[in-house]
């Protein structure tokens, strides 16, 4: 598939399609993980061709540890992506860091459990580093974005992405807080590190909806909280990335585009046919023939 977008807007709780996209074409696209979560939406934005995708399905109908995250990664990388903003919903584990309120993390631990968390195996072995995972250059540039908004927005911070699809017990958000985590939520991982296996550049717009349960003068949270507080931010996230979009930097040139240059190990020769078909679009320039 020709490049058709460089900007990919993945969508979370709340945000299931992206108001200000002009000549928007919707696209069911295939993949050899399977259909991603919904069809994308390319279009463009402040001069951006961009694709937009509802992580959780039109109508909100699959379960964080249900989504295809391989899919939705390799079918926007099949676009041509280049740079993928994940916007999430999370709870914060600290008194500054406010309902209401956008961070820009830089650091990530993955908590979840039951799920497929690279494009690698089945006779082709990468490692990849992961040391910092965000890319500096796009969260910097989103972080920026997100300030001209007017809205409260914090640059750093650990996000923990835990399995779900419950919200924690208050034993698990004292044990997060006590590690010195910022916020929590359900889908950054493995979607960011599948973004560093397909050597795109990957940040998060979080949305800090509630102080999941550890803030004993706060309610617990619940859906309701957490679609009340959405409600109020979705206009500002879009403003948000139509800014980013506006003055995105497509020169960056970051480790981020070279993530599996010192990463596969395999002998080109042991590499089963199949499987190197089914990840030519990675590993290609790589692999000699």
């Amino acid at each position: 598939m020709s490049q058709q977008a460089i900007l990919g807007i993945i969508g979370g709780s709340g945000l299931y399609h992206f108001e200000g996209l002009e000549d928007v074409q919707s696209v069911e696209v295939t993949t050899p993980f399977g259909k991603p979560s919904a069809p994308i939406l390319l279009g463009s934005l402040e001069g951006t061709r961009v694709a937009f995708l509802a992580r959780h399905g039109i109508g909100h109908h699959i379960l964080p540890s249900e989504v295809n995250y391989r899919a939705n990664i390799y079918a926007l990388k099949q676009m041509g992506v280049r740079f993928v903003v994940g916007v999430s919903a999370c709870g914060s584990l600290r008194h500054d860091y406010k309902p209401g309120n956008f961070v820009i993390p830089d650091q990530v631990i993955d908590f979840t459990r039951d799920r497929k968390r690279s494009f690698f195996g089945e006779g082709l072995v990468a490692h990849i580093s992961t040391a910092d995972p965000y890319c500096a250059s796009l969260s910097r540039q989103l972080y920026e974005a997100a300030l001209s908004t007017g809205v409260e927005t914090h640059q750093g911070g650990t996000f923990i992405t835990i399995e779900g699809p419950r919200f924690s017990t208050r034993a698990e958000s004292h044990l997060f807080r006590a590690w010195g985590i910022s916020i929590i939520g359900m889908t950054t991982c493995p979607e960011i590190f599948l973004a560093r296996e397909a050597e795109m550049c990957y940040a998060s717009l979080a949305h800090i909806t509630d102080y999941d349960v550890w803030h004993l003068a706060e309610e617990p949270v619940n859906v309701e909280m957490v679609i009340r507080t959405l409600s109020q931010n979705t206009a500002a996230a879009q403003q948000a990335i139509r800014t980013l979009a506006a003055r995105l930097d497509e020169n960056t040139d970051c480790e981020c585009s070279r993530a599996l240059e010192k990463a596969l190990i395999t002998d080109p020769a042991r590499i089963p046919p199949e499987t190197r078909q089914k990840l030519a679009l990675l590993v290609d320039k790589y692999l000699k023939p």
